[in-house]
C-alpha cells in the first residue's frame, strides 16, 4: 500500500476524530469522547429562554455562550438574498461560540437587518434587557411574529479558523446549517451560518406533528 493511500486514510479517521496528530510526536488512536446532542427544533424556540442550554442541562452539563457584535455591517451578497434586502444594506452581525462545560461544541454567525431593529430595545442580540432570548422572543418584543424557521444542512470540512475555535483538526467532518427565521407575513428576520463538528456532536431534528 502506497504512503499516499495511507496519508489519506489517517487524514479522514482523523477528521472522524478516531485518530489524533500530535505535532512532533506522532498519530494516536484518539480518547473516546462523549458527543453532546444538539436538538433542532422550531416548537423548542417558542418557550423562551435558551433551547441550547435545556439541552445541556437535560444532559447534566452547563450550556454557555460567547459572542462578538458588530453593528451596521454591509451585507454581503449571499446574505442580502438569504434576508430579501440589497447588498450592502446594513446588518447586525453576531458570532457565538456555544459551550458545553467549558468546551466548544458550536459556531454560528447570525445576521439580522439593521432596518428592522434599528432605534428598539433588541437591536443588539446579547445587549439590553431581552440579551440572549433568542430571535423569536426578541422579535415578539417589538411586535413581530416569527413563525417559521427554514434549515439547510450540509456535510462539510472545518475551516482552519474554525478548527482552531472548536479545538479539532483543519478538515475534520463538521455540519453546516444555513438557518433563516421568518415572521408570520413571510419576511426574513434573521440568517445565520451554524457550524457543528461531527466528531463532538450529534444533531437531532425534532418535527412538530400537527393535530
Amino acid at each position: 500500500m502506497g504512503e499516499n493511500v495511507i496519508r489519506r486514510a489517517q487524514e479522514l479517521l482523523i477528521s472522524q476524530g478516531v485518530l489524533e496528530g500530535r505535532a512532533g510526536s506522532g498519530t494516536y488512536v484518539a480518547e473516546p469522547r462523549e458527543r453532546v446532542r444538539i436538538v433542532r427544533s422550531t416548537c423548542r424556540e417558542q418557550v423562551g429562554g435558551s433551547p441550547f442550554v435545556a439541552d445541556m442541562a437535560a444532559l447534566r452539563k452547563r450550556g454557555t455562550w460567547e459572542s462578538r457584535t458588530d453593528a451596521k455591517v454591509p451585507a454581503p451578497e449571499d446574505i442580502a438574498a438569504r434576508l430579501g434586502i440589497a447588498e450592502g444594506d446594513l446588518c447586525v452581525r453576531t458570532a457565538y461560540e456555544f459551550l458545553a462545560d467549558g468546551r466548544p461544541v458550536q459556531l454560528s454567525t447570525s445576521w439580522e437587518p439593521y432596518e428592522l431593529t434599528a432605534g428598539t430595545i433588541v437591536v443588539l442580540p446579547e445587549g439590553g434587557p431581552h440579551a440572549g432570548k433568542g430571535v423569536v422572543d426578541r422579535m415578539a418584543e417589538i411586535g413581530i411574529t416569527v413563525s417559521r424557521a427554514v434549515e439547510r444542512p450540509e456535510p462539510g470540512q472545518a475551516t482552519a479558523e474554525e478548527a482552531h475555535l472548536l479545538g479539532v483538526q483543519r478538515g475534520a467532518l463538521v455540519t453546516r446549517i444555513q438557518r433563516t427565521y421568518l415572521s408570520d407575513e413571510g419576511q426574513p428576520v434573521e440568517t445565520a451560518d451554524i457550524v457543528v463538528p461531527a466528531a463532538l456532536c450529534e444533531i437531532v431534528y425534532e418535527v412538530p406533528i400537527q393535530p
